[in-house]
């Protein structure tokens, strides 16, 4: 076998390992990468649990700017949240890569799914997906004092701004959907199936792999032509 073949294998080899544990995976320039699960932060989840860890994740998206042959960013979403530092640091590195990335949310994306689903250029979610947007909550001991409530409300603009920035809902509306009361049985906010994420101008359009795709392509043939 020569070195050729060796360098090849290797390769392949390196990549069924971050599949497997990552699950990311690179294809025709196309570098592809799942938050599925919870999003772990500061704190290690319980043994069972499926997560994405963000100290994993963020490397392999700095890596997918840097590498050469990487020419767009798939982003696969299937998450009931988690942390919300980790996933604001998630949606914002997204955002700033200058190589074209479109989301695609299957399943769920919720809570702080939210903003790493519309952190890239373009976003899609499929029919059957779902998005429970609800204020940022803590859990543990809470002092009953202003300085609780005030960081808990900072922490929420934080988000709400993010979201508003990133995607083509307005602030008015994103808020409004929050404190609904009437939408969840146990707790306020709001269900959005995939229909109406794209109609609150939530998502960029409703569509599946095929659709996400077909858009990443079109953004990568026409980041080339500029050059």
């Amino acid at each position: 076998m020569d070195e050729k073949e060796n360098a090849q294998k290797e390769l392949l080899g390196a990549e069924e390992e971050e599949i497997l544990r990552f699950g990311a995976a690179a294809s025709h320039g196309v570098h592809c990468i799942s938050v599925i699960g919870q999003i772990e932060g500061h704190y290690a989840l319980q043994q069972g649990s499926k997560a994405t860890k963000y100290e994993h994740l963020l490397p392999i998206i700095v890596g997918a700017a840097e590498e050469e042959r990487v020419r767009g960013l798939l982003v696969i979403i299937n998450t009931v949240g988690g942390d919300v530092e980790a996933g604001l640091a998630i949606a914002e590195l997204l955002a700033s890569i200058s190589k074209p990335t479109v989301s695609l949310v299957i399943g769920g994306g919720h809570s702080i799914g939210v903003p790493i689903a519309v952190s890239c250029r373009r976003s899609f979610i499929v029919p059957s997906a779902t998005m429970t947007l609800h204020p940022v909550r803590i859990t543990g001991t809470v002092l009953g004092i202003w300085q609780s409530f005030d960081y808990l409300s900072r922490m929420q603009k934080r988000v709400t701004d993010f979201v508003v920035a990133h995607s083509h809902v307005t602030e008015e509306r994103f808020l409004k959907m929050l404190t609904n009361t009437k939408d969840m049985a146990n707790d306020v906010g709001t269900i959005v199936d995939g229909k109406s994420a794209v109609e609150c101008g939530l998502i960029d359009k409703l569509g599946g792999l095929s659709s996400a795709l077909a858009a990443l392509h079109e953004m990568i043939a026409e980041a080339e032509a500029e050059k």
